[in-house]
């Protein structure tokens, strides 16, 4: 019964609140029932999905646009002023293919302060996105980001540097029926 009701907490996050246009809502659902930590003036835009309640905890003025999915049962931990473009999709557990029982491997992923993940990039478990760092759209990444540094490619791999270092934006981003 524990199990069914778990599930039957998620499919309702999942399919009917991340469905609802009224952002307010879905924030309320997301932090009173699924167990996410969100910070102030955060957004988290329609259609977006889970894996499990709890494992997310996300800073002040960051943004999870529409489709993406977050893998949080190794845990998924979003800095402050973090945009998180469309179509996104972060994993946090992989399968240990040299397991008899094909056993499962978590590992978190942190995302720093002032990041950018571009639209339908992946970040794959144990991985660790830097202040500042970028990754670019359609995106693989398969190991960490040091701070400041723009990564591409499938795999990812270091393409630039961002020269700005004294950051004051923030990614607060609100629409209304997003």
């Amino acid at each position: 019964m524990r199990i069914a009701l778990s599930e039957l907490r998620l499919y309702v996050g999942n399919v009917i609140v991340a469905s609802i246009p009224i952002h307010a809502v879905r924030l309320f659902y997301y932090r009173r029932v699924l167990g996410f930590r969100i910070g102030t003036g955060s957004s988290i835009f329609m259609a977006c999905r889970f894996d499990c309640a709890g494992g997310l905890t996300m800073g002040a003025n960051s943004t999870i646009n529409d489709g993406c999915f977050l893998d949080t049962r190794g845990s998924i931990t979003i800095g402050n002023c973090v945009a998180i473009t469309s179509g996104v999709w972060i994993s946090t557990v992989k399968h240990d293919i040299e397991s008899s029982a094909f056993g499962a491997i978590s590992a978190p992923v942190e995302i720093g302060d002032y990041a950018f993940l571009g639209r339908r990039s992946t970040v794959l478990q144990g991985c660790r996105i830097g202040r500042g760092a970028i990754l670019g759209a359609g995106s693989v990444l398969t190991k960490s980001i040091p701070d400041y540094e723009v990564w591409a490619g499938n795999p990812a791999r270091k393409i630039g540097e961002r020269r700005q270092r004294n950051f004051n934006y923030n990614c607060r981003y609100l629409r209304l029926f997003h």
